[in-house]
């Protein structure tokens, strides 16, 4: 990703984040409807960490949590909708 773009895919993921705000983009090819709850660098990868609301995935599921490289994410929008904020992941943590 070019760095002003990863400079506003920072921005809005900080922001979405915060304000517990559902974002749409597409990851692998598919829309997708999103919960954000963290992203970071996870092995030199900078990667989403979402729970999937609605969209499409190769699954078939369109509902859980995934993983995303965000270098492969596009078309980023924050949605007006909110979430509550926390869900169980299945690790316990995340």
């Amino acid at each position: 990703m070019a760095s002003a773009l990863m400079a506003r895919t920072h921005e809005q993921l900080c922001a979405a984040i915060a304000a517990k705000r559902l974002v749409s983009f597409t990851l692998d090819g598919r829309r997708r409807v999103a919960e954000p709850h963290d992203y970071g660098i996870i092995e030199g990868v900078a990667k989403l960490f979402f729970f999937q609301r609605g969209g499409e995935s190769r699954s078939g599921r369109p509902l859980g949590w995934r993983w995303g490289e965000l270098s492969k994410l596009s078309g980023l929008q924050l949605l007006e909708t909110r979430f509550t904020g926390p869900r169980p992941a299945p690790s316990g943590r995340h």
